[in-house]
């Protein structure tokens, strides 16, 4: 079964939840996977991205944050159990499937850094895995989850899915490569826009994750929802231009 919070306000429990989605949304406004209709909660307060038995929280900038377990914080890799409090309402995360990834690795591994000041000089990083960014920067990519399946997982034919890579179109690290070794790739520029690609067993999907517009695949935006990507498929994200293909 798939993870699910229980919504609850004084002890009473109110809903339930399914993360069934790659990416949750939680606010005050109708749009939302999880609608709380209080003045204490913005409009869009946060998000949950899940990939395969993994699910980690993200503040979406919210006006009054939140807290796991009583500890206040923006990022959160949540284990089953987990208590998410968002003013007097909270939800428990219950999840009884074994992650691909421990807490210790997520900390190290999954959390973007915010953007930090940086010199003029230093503005550009040297290689696209740099995660030291600025607004200037023209491309951080960080790779995230550690792949702790052994083996290649099959392709949607049956056979093994085949290698991928993303290759930059422009700006100075124009012509830098990544192969998409791990479960999930992080794309773009903390604080800016961000996207995560996914490696599932039937392919590749790139996720929105953060930022006020949505990534575009060959020119379309692919709004909320994963969108699977296709050999040489066009990526932009916070006007770096990339290329996906598989290798051959």
């Amino acid at each position: 079964m798939p993870a699910k919070l229980i919504l609850s306000m004084d002890g009473a429990v109110m809903k339930e939840y399914p993360l069934n989605k790659e990416r949750t949304t939680i606010g005050r406004k109708p749009h939302n996977d999880i609608v709380i209709d209080n003045l204490a909660v913005s409009s869009e307060h946060a998000a949950i991205v899940t990939i395969l038995n993994d699910s980690f929280l993200e503040d979406l900038d919210s006006t009054n944050g939140l807290a796991v377990n009583g500890t206040p914080t923006k990022k959160h890799f949540l284990q089953n159990n987990d208590v998410i409090e968002i003013g007097k309402y909270k939800l428990k995360y219950l999840n009884d499937q074994p992650t691909q990834t421990s807490a210790a690795e997520f900390e190290k591994t999954m959390v973007l850094r915010a953007p930090v000041r940086v010199s003029q000089s230093e503005a550009f990083p040297k290689s696209p895995l740099d995660v030291t960014a600025t607004r200037k920067t023209e491309a951080v990519i960080s790779t995230q989850f550690n792949n702790t399946n052994s083996g290649i997982a099959p392709g949607s034919s049956g056979g093994p899915l085949p290698a991928a890579l993303v290759q930059i179109l422009n700006g100075p690290n124009s012509g830098k490569e990544l192969e998409l070794v791990k479960n999930l790739t992080t794309l773009g520029k903390p604080g800016v826009q961000v996207a995560v690609l996914a490696r599932r067993p039937h392919g590749y999907f790139i996720t929105h994750v953060e930022g006020g517009s949505f990534p575009t695949v060959n020119g379309s935006s692919i709004g909320e929802q994963p969108h699977q990507l296709k050999d040489h498929d066009l990526i932009e994200l916070a006007g770096v231009k990339m290329e996906f293909y598989f290798k051959a």
